[in-house]
């Protein structure tokens, strides 16, 4: 659940708006192959956390709200999901038959520990520096 649908796609338009210029929604939807409708999801989403601003009217579109340098990863991810979670049995209140007080779950503490830490970190890693697939392949299950 770390990286939804939802957030690979608003790192892909942050990647088709880092060149600082603005971009309309369909040009980004092509340079990205990403589905409109989402994409104007995602954008407004992007612009309520302060990352992009828009642009009205029939030349309008979005561009960076600040530089791509001071935006992470984390930052992006946050912005359209903001419960970033290792696995669906951390959000609070969910009942799991093999996590209770009398026998406590060791995967489960394991996935808190690295939740923990990944939020404590907040990776720094800018979009335009986050590593490529180099022959577009999906990449396998673990």
């Amino acid at each position: 659940m770390l990286f939804t649908k939802e957030c690979d796609y608003a790192i892909r338009i942050m990647r088709a708006l880092s060149d600082g210029e603005l971009v309309s929604v369909s040009n980004i939807c092509a340079a990205e192959q990403l589905p409109s409708a989402m994409t104007y999801k995602i954008t407004r989403k992007l612009e309520k956390q302060g990352l992009l601003k828009s642009c009205r009217g029939t030349n309008g579109g979005y561009c960076l709200n600040r530089t791509l340098s001071e935006i992470s990863l984390y930052d992006i991810c946050a912005a359209v999901d903001p419960d970033i979670l290792l696995l669906e049995c951390m959000k609070d209140g969910y009942h799991c038959s093999m996590n209770n007080q009398q026998k406590p779950c060791l995967v489960h503490r394991e996935f808190c520990r690295l939740q923990s830490m990944l939020l404590q970190r907040q990776p720094a890693t800018p979009p335009r520096t986050a590593p490529q697939c180099p022959d577009a392949q999906p990449c396998s299950p673990l």
